[in-house]
């Protein structure tokens, strides 16, 4: 068989894939599919709903992130007889990570100020648990601005 007779089959193969049998192979076939002008036979639904899954998998990770980052910024200004360099690293790859995504997607920008009160909640109760230390011992909200906590230079003092 020809190689043109056997792309041929294999695109016509690829295009009955089904979304919920073989994610993988429909992510490949939509995408050459799309490739080829083929929009008809693309899967639209699944398509949208994917794509709008990407953008929300980006602001998950920035939160997640924010909530490492000041998890770590409260360990290191509420114990600091047992700061290490570790928590310095972490505190300093959560940042980088943060910047990396929204240097990708710039509208992801307003995310750290928006989410930091609800970040924050989560955060301090992640140290209290980490630390041992009463979850009262934290501020009721967040102690640091989305600029602070953003800040390459910024690293709080004990209170």
């Amino acid at each position: 068989m020809a190689v043109k007779e056997q792309h041929a089959e294999a695109t016509a193969l690829s295009s009955k894939v089904d979304y919920d049998t073989d994610f993988f192979q429909w992510t490949q076939s939509t995408a050459e599919m799309i490739r080829q002008g083929r929009l008809a036979e693309v899967d639209l639904e699944h398509l949208a709903e994917e794509i709008e899954a990407m953008g929300k998998r980006d602001r998950r990770e920035v939160r997640s992130r924010l909530i490492v980052l000041v998890m770590h910024l409260l360990k290191w200004e509420f114990q600091p007889e047992l700061r290490t360099s570790s928590w310095g690293s972490t505190i300093d790859e959560q940042r980088t990570q943060i910047q990396l995504v929204i240097q990708d997607s710039p509208s992801l920008r307003r995310v750290p100020s928006d989410e930091l009160a609800a970040s924050y909640k989560s955060a301090a109760k992640r140290a209290s648990l980490q630390t041992v230390l009463d979850s009262d011992r934290f501020p009721p909200s967040c102690p640091y601005t989305a600029k602070q906590v953003l800040d390459g230079g910024f690293l709080p003092e004990g209170r």
